[in-house]
């Protein structure tokens, strides 16, 4: 999560929160503003209006890859971690609110991993007894998307998907292994 103070798209004066590939924030700032840029993945975006706080994920795959608990980058994981976040904030369960965009199908030919990733957050959040307030889902565009989460405001921006910026997921740093020679 990297935050700065402007950018051209964004809000003036707002503090920004950019969200990339399997990572979430949560702020009850009013001045924080979340962004994050979607092609086939997810974003979720919710908010306790009554506790003026909210949130925002962005994951890549639909599930928790078979067991794979601990990776942000599945739909289960990244959803429990945003809840379980709010609600250590201070926001009620009872009271969230979803908005939720992505799953596009932004590179034709490759299987529609948008569409599933669309079906699990929607069936999660119905699961989970969370409304969802709007969507903006599948489709053949990437999006922009800005969040203000003490309010549960959001904007979308449709992106030409040759247009909008790689942006890769941070990898996780393996420890460094030992075998029966160390070179030093």
């Amino acid at each position: 999560m990297n935050t700065v103070c402007l950018s051209s798209f964004e809000t003036p004066g707002k503090k920004i929160i950019r969200v990339v590939q399997g990572e979430f924030a949560i702020s009850g700032d009013r001045e924080a503003l979340m962004t994050t840029i979607l092609g086939s993945c997810i974003a979720v975006c919710l908010c306790d209006p009554v506790a003026r706080i909210g949130g925002i994920n962005h994951f890549l795959l639909p599930g928790d890859g078979d067991g794979a608990s601990g990776t942000a980058k599945y739909g289960a994981f990244a959803m429990e971690q945003l809840v379980n976040a709010l609600l250590r904030g201070g926001a009620s369960r009872s009271r969230l609110e979803a908005k939720v965009f992505g799953g596009g199908r932004v590179v034709s030919g490759l299987s529609d991993i948008g569409e599933r990733n669309a079906a699990f957050a929607l069936n999660y959040l119905s699961t989970e007894n969370i409304r969802v307030v709007s969507k903006s889902v599948e489709g053949e565009r990437a999006r922009r998307i800005e969040y203000v989460p003490t309010t549960g405001s959001a904007r979308q921006k449709f992106v030409d998907s040759r247009q909008a910026p790689a942006v890769k997921p941070k990898m996780p740093v393996a420890p460094p292994t030992s075998g029966d020679v160390d070179f030093f």
